[in-house]
């Protein structure tokens, strides 16, 4: 139980109480329930949509969206804001890259990649919700967080002390494989739009990852948060697209 508890305290703001202190095999070992949490997110969000059913669509999207950046306490926005703000400036540079990645404050390039971001995932929410086509609000929670299994499981992790250096040692390989698995087979029983979501959270995590090899050698926690935002985009603004 405490792994699930971890891993809802560290990906949500939801007032989780920890039995202690938590242990190093148990940090690992959260990473195993990453998935769940990405699905309790969705199915609240879904919800959530469903209840809105009469309100209009923009709004149900704004509200939605609102939601979304609440309950996840904006943690992987701002990963997503240091990457971006390190890519730009590192000019190619790894360590450059790194020392930026590291400074608190957000500069020209990543407020623009924010506020981009949540205008395409607030028009995708708009567009799927006149679709009626909620099944996406669970999907991309659950592959943006599924994506931090196939990156954290392929990828090393650079950061010597970093958030994500625990869980990268500790992690259960064979466990992990095997949740992967089971998101993939999930993904592939939902359908058309499974298939979709699947398709295009596997095309965003071969270049995320293509990109941070080449300029870092690997991950960090900031760039591992960016690769999740990427992901649940890609979904939304995919399936809206072909909806």
């Amino acid at each position: 139980m405490q792994p699930f508890l971890i891993a809802v305290q560290f990906l949500t703001c939801l007032p989780v109480r920890l039995n202690g202190m938590p242990e190093p095999h148990q940090v690992g070992r959260s990473l195993l329930y990453y998935p769940l949490v990405g699905l309790l997110l969705g199915a609240v969000f879904w919800l959530l949509g469903l209840g809105l059913a009469s309100a209009a669509p923009a709004l149900q999207a704004a509200l939605v969206l609102t939601a979304w950046v609440g309950l996840t306490g904006a943690l992987h926005l701002d990963g997503l804001a240091d990457s971006a703000d390190a890519w730009l400036g590192g000019l190619g540079d790894r360590e450059r890259t790194m020392t930026i990645m590291k400074d608190p404050r957000s500069g020209p390039m990543a407020v623009t990649v924010l506020v981009l971001l949540l205008l395409l995932k607030f028009v995708a929410l708009w567009t799927l919700i006149q679709q009626g086509l909620l099944l996406a609000l669970l999907l991309a929670p659950l592959m943006g967080r599924g994506a931090l299994l196939a990156l954290f499981l392929t990828t090393p992790y650079v950061r010597p002390g970093g958030l994500g250096q625990t869980l990268v040692e500790r992690m259960p390989r064979a466990g992990v494989s095997v949740v992967l698995a089971a998101v993939v087979l999930g993904c592939l029983l939902a359908g058309a739009s499974g298939w979709m979501a699947l398709s295009l959270t596997a095309v965003t995590v071969f270049m995320v990852r293509r990109s941070l090899c080449r300029r870092l050698g690997g991950t960090t926690g900031d760039t591992a948060g960016a690769l999740l935002e990427l992901v649940e985009c890609s979904v939304l603004v995919g399936l809206a697209l072909l909806g």
